[in-house]
């Protein structure tokens, strides 16, 4: 079990290590959106979707950068599940907000046994540690908006 943990997390690891080399919204905005000096604005289609590596029950989940480094410490990253996606139980380090921008996710805790349906415009926190799932649960692909005060990682607590 703790092999296979390790196995896990060192690929989910190894997909973000991709996108630590991704530019952040500020450079994406030069080549692909709309850079008005300081300030910036980037079209939903022209976020860069970067493929982690992270594959479970229903698909690849990709990422997009706004701001921030996913890998090492605070950020603003969009989180891109396919339809009828769901994670295996896992943790992560840090704590984060999240923010459902198109579809329907479900965050249960282990042991809730009446999840809570998320569409558009709703918010979870969900505590470093703490063990839980995450699930797309509409037919249309699920997109969220998080920030962390720290890198995004995952330990994953159960077999495939």
């Amino acid at each position: 079990m703790q092999v296979q943990r390790f196995v896990l997390c060192s690929i989910f690891l190894a997909g973000f290590c991709c996108f630590s080399h991704q530019a952040n919204a500020q450079d994406v905005a030069k080549h692909d959106g709309v850079n008005t000096g300081s300030s910036v604005q980037i079209p939903d289609e022209k976020i860069p979707r970067v493929k982690t590596g992270i594959v479970q029950h229903g698909g690849e989940i990709l990422i997009g950068p706004a701001y921030g480094d996913v890998q090492n410490g605070h950020h603003g990253t969009f989180l891109y599940f396919p339809a009828n996606w769901s994670s295996l139980e896992h943790t992560h380090t840090f704590d984060y907000y999240a923010v459902v921008i198109k579809g329907t996710i479900q965050n249960p805790r282990v042991g809730e046994t009446d999840a809570v349906k998320l569409g558009p415009g709703s918010y979870w926190y969900q505590k470093g540690g703490e063990p839980h799932w995450t699930k797309c649960v509409s037919k249309e692909p699920c997109t969220v908006f998080l920030v962390s005060e720290g890198k995004f990682d995952a330990q994953v607590l159960e077999k495939e």
